[in-house]
């Protein structure tokens, strides 16, 4: 697959393959969306993302119950946080 950005062509099947295969994953880990505009979004349950029939389109469920929908080529990294590991402050 070829996207096209003003009229620069280049392979994104990367990032969709990538997005895919993490959120697959079973048991699922919870993982973040780096944009290119600087913002991350939290991936934490796999119901909690959505793409679009297209396929261009995602949609992804925040913790304040809203969503945002982003265009898959801005998204320019994916990470993964083991078991939600990332989050956890202090000492048990």
């Amino acid at each position: 697959m070829l996207c096209v950005v003003k009229a620069a062509a280049y392979a994104c099947d990367m990032t969709i393959e990538e997005l895919a295969k993490m959120h697959q994953r079973r048991p699922f880990d919870p993982f973040d969306l780096y944009l290119a505009d600087g913002r991350t979004l939290p991936v934490e349950h796999p119901e909690f993302l959505a793409r679009s029939p297209a396929g261009r389109t995602i949609s992804v469920g925040l913790a304040d119950g809203s969503h945002e929908i982003v265009d898959l080529l801005l998204v320019v990294s994916l990470k993964p946080r083991m078991n939600g590991a990332s989050k956890r402050r202090g000492k048990r």
